[in-house]
């Protein structure tokens, strides 16, 4: 079962530097706040897309639902 802390993982190993805050407790549904420098200057699609992209595989299988919030930090 996926936790918010091997979300958080993930993220940090993906997104170096950024400040990330990961809730949720269903093993299924998170949300993530996401605040990294390596924003600057992205869409907000662009930003999610990194997100997910860090996230890999996961996303869409063991994570089936994921609320972001991102910004350039």
């Amino acid at each position: 079962m996926m936790t918010k802390e091997t979300i958080k993982a993930l993220l940090d190993a993906g997104l170096p530097g950024a400040t990330i805050e990961v809730k949720g407790d269903d093993g299924q549904h998170f949300e993530a706040e996401v605040s990294w420098s390596g924003f600057a200057g992205l869409s907000m699609v662009k930003q999610h897309q990194a997100v997910y992209a860090a996230l890999g595989d996961k996303m869409g299988r063991e994570i089936h639902a994921l609320a972001l919030k991102t910004r350039a930090g």
